[in-house]
């Protein structure tokens, strides 16, 4: 075994596959510091090349890519608030506020070297099991499948602030949104109101770029300041970050433990991991005063968790054809496509591949890190940037990202409507990381719900599986609200002397009460099996989204769920009105549907930088120049669709 180990090892290290290791690993990060793009289309992208190629060259390219996009997804989560992927969402809660501080270097030196620490974990953690994980991932059936959706949800609360209630409609309103389009069981449409683009659901993208970018980039809009917001830039923060991951170390261990587990249960996949270490981390903590306002644990433990997860969810990939993540199908289809057969042949007769794939793994991740950890210091200074000289780029980024979800211009409508959800989200003390998470596991939870009551009837819960998954799950919940993250916290504090008006937040409980109404409604009016899953999670949230309305129609205005950043904030911090934001990116879309997105763009930016941020014609100009050409440049090299107009 050990000549085989050092074998791979040997045949990975010459020219040709060392060098299409690397171009993996460049594309990578290339594709990572985009959000929205991801592993699966990064992997798509790589398929048509593969033709031809010798099998280690294209396993290396697969694995070099898929292993670093965690890691340099993790740029956008720390300096833009932006989440660059699926599994750095979590990241964006303790990351951006410490960008905010003047941190982002800090914090990207803590994120990279944990995602290395976890890349490295999860392969060695692949190389010691990979002969023997077989019958460990045997054991989860649907019905253990579905109380892991349940133990995610039991994240809801040390993530809901100070009103659980607030937190548990929000969870149930994520899982409501994520259940709109075909029923798993059934097929059918629920709450699409004839709209075709529902049909399929709501694309995770479009969501997540809508409830954490968008309301970030709306505020940070109006305040028209720098993102490090005035705080000094400290220097060698990169270097403290990587301090701080040593003084964590048993915490990045044990999260590390958590991405390799969740990424080996085929279908969990990267959705969730990084909410489930993150949640940990906070569940385990002393002191929680400070996650969701710049704790540095809270960048370590899903920074871990979600470059681990990679050499988990490769164990039923290889061990079983079985694809234990979204990229890991299309990387499955690549093996197909150079002629490898996933299965137990991976551990007999190809097992010298499967060796190949662990030191790729290895490699990628220490190649992936390093090159990040260079560019912290430097890319971690365009948060001293004046806003409005950025504000074009990040919605140009973020519009361009959603548009990849379906290629439908209607995604661009759907980030904007949810954006203003979000927005008030945020402004009203609603959980969002609450509303994703139930968004992200709906699907899984209804499918994993129904297939268990096929196969099992009700004897479901008396499997030993579920059961101790189970009593995990109330273990959580119950010493999850001993301390809880709450972004909002210190605004509460200065909000407690002041009479707020409750209009603007009982319009918008009326809104998720309207909503859960709907649900209601629409769920009778399908089969049992279409609508029970809605259904139960409506009628159980129907009274606490009730009372929440009660509250805001009594004024009750010492309860918790009570709150409003905007008139908890300092006069004179907002400079502009909440729409306004809303009005540039609906004007860009409008213009997108007329004439197409490149030269909407080229408007936008000329308008904005003109008018907004008042910068000279040859700056403008330059600006323009500059955002336009790098789009079409990753566009054109990548074959990425851009929004077409109506007149051209």
């Amino acid at each position: 075994m050990i000549d085989l180990v050092f074998q791979a090892l040997q045949t990975l290290f010459t020219p040709d596959n060392f060098m299409y290791l690397m171009l993996g690993v460049m594309l990578g990060l290339v594709i990572g510091v985009f959000p929205g793009l991801g592993g699966i289309a990064g992997l798509s992208l790589l398929l048509p090349f593969l033709y031809g190629m010798d099998e280690v060259s294209a396993l290396a390219t697969l694995i070099g890519l898929v292993a670093v996009i965690p890691t340099s997804a993790t740029f956008t989560s720390v300096l833009m608030g932006i989440p660059g992927s699926s599994s750095s969402q979590a990241t964006v809660l303790d990351g951006f506020a410490l960008a905010k501080k003047g941190q982002a270097s800090r914090a990207l030196g803590a994120a990279f070297s944990a995602s290395l620490f976890g890349g490295l974990f999860g392969a060695i953690i692949l190389t010691f099991f990979v002969q023997i994980a077989r019958p460990v991932i045997l054991i989860f059936g649907s019905a253990e499948l579905f109380m892991l959706a349940i133990f995610g949800l039991s994240m809801v609360g040390s993530l809901s602030g100070k009103s659980l209630v607030k937190g548990v409609v929000a969870c149930a309103f994520g899982l409501l949104v994520g259940s709109i389009g075909s029923a798993p069981a059934t097929g059918e449409f629920r709450m699409i109101f004839g709209i075709n683009y529902l049909y399929d659901g709501l694309p995770l993208v479009v969501i997540a770029l809508s409830i954490f970018a968008f309301p970030e980039i709306s505020e940070l809009f109006r305040k028209d300041t720098a993102i490090a917001d005035g705080a000094p830039l400290g220097k060698g923060g990169w270097l403290q970050g990587v301090k701080d991951l040593i003084k964590n170390k048993w915490l990045a261990l044990r999260c590390a433990g958590i991405g390799t587990i969740v990424g080996a249960i085929p279908g969990m996949g990267g959705s969730v991991v990084d909410w489930i270490a993150y949640g940990h981390v906070v569940q385990t903590s002393k002191d929680k005063s400070k996650f969701g306002k710049g704790d540095i644990r809270g960048v370590i433990a899903p920074e871990s968790a979600n470059n681990a997860k990679e050499g988990g969810a490769l164990m039923p990939t290889l061990l079983f054809g079985i694809p234990g993540s979204g990229s890991m199908a299309v990387f499955l289809g690549g093996m197909v496509l150079i002629g490898i057969e996933a299965g137990p042949s991976m551990v007999t007769t190809d097992i010298d591949l499967t060796y190949t794939i662990i030191w790729s793994l290895a490699i990628a991740n220490v190649l992936g890190a390093g090159l990040s950890l260079f560019l912290a210091g430097p890319i971690s200074k365009l948060t001293r940037i004046k806003f409005s000289l950025l504000a074009p780029f990040m919605i140009m980024v973020i519009s361009f990202a959603a548009f990849q979800a379906t290629k439908d211009m209607i995604d661009l409508w759907m980030l904007l409507i949810f954006g203003v959800i979000g927005i008030f989200m945020k402004r009203f003390g609603w959980s969002r990381p609450a509303f994703l998470i139930g968004f992200v596991l709906a699907t899984q939870a209804e499918s994993y719900l129904n297939m268990s009551v096929q196969f099992y009837s009700w004897d479901m819960f008396l499997r030993p599986g579920v059961l101790i998954i189970m009593v995990i799950s109330l273990i959580t919940v119950y010493f999850s609200r001993r301390g809880t993250v709450d972004e909002n916290a210190e605004l509460m504090e200065k909000e407690r002397d002041r009479k707020l008006s409750l209009g603007p937040q009982l319009f918008f409980a009326a809104f998720i009460l309207l909503f859960i109404i709907i649900a209601i409604i629409d769920g009778h009016q399908q089969s049992f099996l279409g609508g029970v899953f809605p259904l139960t999670i409506a009628y159980i949230t129907l009274p606490f989204a009730v009372w929440l309305v009660w509250i805001f129609l009594q004024n009750k205005q010492d309860n918790p769920a009570v709150f409003d950043a905007e008139q908890a904030a300092e006069e004179g911090t907002f400079k502009a009105h909440w729409y306004e934001p809303l009005l540039w990116v609906g004007g860009l879309y409008l213009l997108s549907v007329l004439i197409g997105f490149i030269p909407a763009i080229m408007v936008f930016f000329v308008s904005f930088f003109t008018l907004k941020a008042q910068t000279s014609w040859l700056k403008t100009a330059l600006l323009t120049i500059a955002g336009v050409g790098l789009l079409s440049l990753f566009g054109y090299f990548l074959n990425l669709e851009f929004p077409q107009g109506w007149l051209f």
